[in-house]
């Protein structure tokens, strides 16, 4: 079978059901991965090639385990997987709640690990396949009111460069993005509309994240950084 399969976290919304209707216009086999089945749903109405969805909390690795397993089993070996799940609650560090704490670390980090750790035995068992992280460039600067989800971030970004160099001698690709703010449901309370405004387009960084990851002969891209003007 020819058709490629992508595995995408979040994808109920914003960047990662950007990516989900440009790879099911390049023909992928779409894993539509969230929370919420009515976001995945919407989403998947908009699909044009075959797809699925799957209800995901990926901070289970009990469930990311099982359902990770069962879309090999159903649909096939996954091609791409796209860690794009995350969350952020945003105040001086003393007021950010002990459960904030816990779900930006269980989510932004854990799930991150959970769902490669999911991937990895099939793709090196392939010696293929690609790994992309949605990180956000608060992996790579302190920023105010940031600090838990800074550290979170920070976490993936130390995860990805060093499954980088695990997987140096594989043919196993792993790619981190690291972008600002994008005009989705992630900024609602905590931007105003005027200033989601000047955000980027979601559409934008989803077509800047799948030219970087495209196969080219002796090259690869392992991370960029995508900034607001």
């Amino acid at each position: 079978m020819d058709r490629k399969v992508v595995a995408i976290t979040g994808a109920g919304s914003g960047l990662g059901a950007s990516l989900a209707r440009k790879y099911s216009k390049k023909g992928y086999y779409v894993c539509l991965i969230g929370r919420t089945r009515s976001n995945l749903e919407k989403v998947a109405e908009t699909l044009i090639s075959d797809h699925a969805i799957y209800e995901l909390d990926v901070t289970s690795k009990q469930d990311v385990d099982r359902v990770f397993q069962s879309i090999l089993e159903e649909i096939g070996p996954i091609d791409l997987l796209v860690n794009n799940a995350g969350l952020g609650v945003f105040s001086l560090t003393e007021k950010i709640e002990e459960t904030a704490v816990h779900n930006m670390i269980d989510v932004n980090l854990k799930g991150i690990i959970f769902c490669t750790q999911a991937v990895l035995p099939n793709m090196k068992e392939r010696n293929e396949g690609i790994i992309a992280n949605v990180i956000s460039t608060a992996g790579l600067e302190g920023k105010v009111t940031e600090s838990v989800y800074c550290a979170s971030k920070f976490g993936v970004r130390g995860f990805t460069e060093s499954l980088l160099v695990e997987l140096t001698d594989t043919n196993i690709m792993v790619y981190a993005a690291y972008m600002g703010g994008m005009k989705t449901a992630f900024w609602d309370g905590i931007y105003t509309e005027e200033e989601i405004q000047h955000l980027m387009e979601p559409d934008d960084v989803a077509d800047i994240i799948m030219d970087n990851i495209k196969e080219r002969k002796n090259l690869a891209v392992t991370e960029v950084v995508i900034k607001n003007k």
